[in-house]
């Protein structure tokens, strides 16, 4: 297997044509015989660059509409013939099959047709079947071949040839994982589009792909390896996401940006999210981002130190001051002015994502999760609540404000690791429990934080007092909503449907509570 491989013959059709004039008379300067196709042939051409037609070189038209033009023998016995391999080498010679040293091919985009809504007839066309197919024969005789699968590629193969009068080995093997990686997400984006078509939600083979964004210094833990990956599917945040400012982004940082910028998206007045280890310790809506701010740093101004913080407005100076106040590792926003960034900008090691909108909290998709010997899937919990899907269940009906501060705090709930307790008093979290194996636990644990959370801010009474309560699961016996009556809670929202709902509904109305159920649970795991 030869290691310096010199290009004599390379055959180019791309879509993509970024860099490619400078590459093809790059090659042409070379002295390399360039074969290519329609409009790639048409562009190099009219640009000075030589060009021998598929056609000319095959001797067979091109047919079909295009859809037959390098699928030939002269093109893939070119591209997969062994040079080391005298049978082979015999084989082209009797058949005058060329051989083909490089292959410059982009695929249709079948992706972006997709995504801009095109008819089923349009995105069927946009298949592409002789790219992928010439790409795989390139990239499986990688011995001989080099296959460029990507404009950047280019330039880093161009320096190569120049140093080295061809191609290495090691670099054609690490084309051809390239290629190979990007044929199965190419053929990944249409299997899932079918899929789609044909309403199958879990289709009998799931594939899933993803794009490089970044590697990590490690994962959750220094002994572990991590990289963030991108879907495609352009769903605002994270992955959208551009760093304005401050250190590199670790595995942690991401996993809870994620977590605060679905957590705010939930929220249609002004909101501010504040995430420490995946979970919300502050949530407030407010008439700006600054009052949300101080409401939500109210809830757990102790775990705030060094948390997450989303917001689903423009960052503007006066929350920039007063959320760059305390140590934060992040802060994420559909965008932010001037004024913000300036402040910001003060806090070197602060990470600043801007993601350009918010995603939308009701949209369907599917989560995938790693188990030992596969993953999980299952669709988004897209579900939200309204007071006409509420049930009324006890004597007292909740006033307006307690319905409104009941809908605040499970859309909360919905965001908290099970089970879930959170306690909510004019658009703002005062109390969180979360991630206990005991739903009494929880509420004990969220109103205990209130209480705390009040000597804080310098208050008689625990914050719990006055204010409604949300479990993102049912309360399988009166104790756990018995502790949030104890913590003050006036109204209680819960999905209902325990064998013993009749019971906690009991003891709702001896302690004077107001309650809803939902139908809908939240489990967070």
């Amino acid at each position: 297997m030869a290691d310096i491989v010199t290009i004599r013959r390379a055959l180019i059709s791309v879509h993509d044509k970024t860099g490619l004039l400078d590459f093809a008379r790059f090659l042409a300067g070379k002295g390399v015989e360039i074969l290519s196709t329609g409009g790639t042939a048409r562009l190099l051409r009219d640009n000075g660059v030589a060009v021998v037609d598929v056609s000319d070189h095959t001797g067979f038209p091109e047919i079909l509409d295009g859809r037959v033009k390098t699928l030939v023998p002269q093109i893939h016995g070119g591209l997969l013939g062994r040079r080391a391999d005298a049978k082979h080498v015999a084989q082209m010679e009797a058949h005058r099959i060329a051989p083909i040293d490089l292959l410059v091919s982009n695929l249709y985009p079948f992706e972006a047709t997709v995504a801009k809504g095109a008819s089923y007839e349009e995105t069927v066309e946009e298949i592409d079947i002789g790219g992928p197919a010439l790409t795989r024969a390139a990239a499986k005789n990688h011995e001989d071949v080099a296959v460029v699968t990507a404009p950047e590629q280019m330039a880093e193969l161009q320096a190569e040839i120049e140093a080295q009068g061809g191609t290495t080995l090691a670099t054609r093997k690490r084309l051809a994982a390239a290629a190979f990686a990007r044929t199965a997400a190419y053929d990944t984006a249409i299997s899932t589009w079918f899929a789609e078509k044909l309403e199958q939600d879990f289709p009998p083979r799931l594939a899933a792909a993803g794009v490089l964004r970044q590697t990590l210094r490690y994962g959750e833990n220094p002994h572990q390896q991590a990289a963030f990956y991108t879907d495609g599917s352009n769903r605002p945040g994270i992955a959208t996401a551009q760093q304005v400012q401050g250190k590199e982004l670790s595995f942690n940082n991401l996993n809870d940006t994620d977590a605060a910028f679905e957590c705010v998206a939930e929220f249609d007045q002004p909101a501010i999210v504040i995430v420490k280890h995946a979970n919300p310790c502050g949530v407030s809506e407010g008439t700006s981002l600054a009052q949300a701010w101080d409401l939500a740093l109210r809830c757990d101004p102790v775990s705030a130190f060094g948390g997450i913080v989303a917001a689903n407005r423009v960052l503007d100076a006066a929350a920039a001051e007063r959320i760059s106040a305390i140590f934060t590792e992040v802060v994420v926003a559909p965008d932010a002015d001037d004024a913000a960034k300036a402040i910001f900008a003060r806090k070197k090691n602060l990470r600043l994502l801007l993601t350009g909108g918010l995603p939308d909290p009701a949209a369907p998709g599917r989560v995938l999760r790693s188990v030992s010997g596969g993953f999980l899937a299952q669709s988004r919990d897209a579900g939200r609540v309204t007071a006409d899907s509420l049930k009324v269940v006890t004597k007292r009906a909740p006033t307006a404000q307690e319905m409104a501060d009941l809908i605040f705090a499970f859309r909360v709930a919905k965001h908290v690791k099970s089970n879930a307790i959170v306690y909510a008093k004019g658009g703002s979290t005062v109390g969180i429990g979360a991630g206990q194996m005991s739903r009494v636990d929880s509420a004990r644990i969220a109103a205990w934080k209130s209480a705390e959370a009040a000597k804080a801010a310098g208050l008689e009474a625990p914050l719990a007092h006055g204010s409604v309560v949300a479990s993102d699961a049912f309360f399988p016996f009166a104790d756990g909503l018995q502790a949030a009556a104890a913590a003050g809670a006036t109204a209680v929202i819960q999905p209902g449907g325990s064998m013993r709902d009749n019971e906690v509904i009991a003891a709702a109305d001896e302690a004077g509570l107001a309650m809803v159920f939902t139908g809908m649970r939240h489990f967070r795991h």
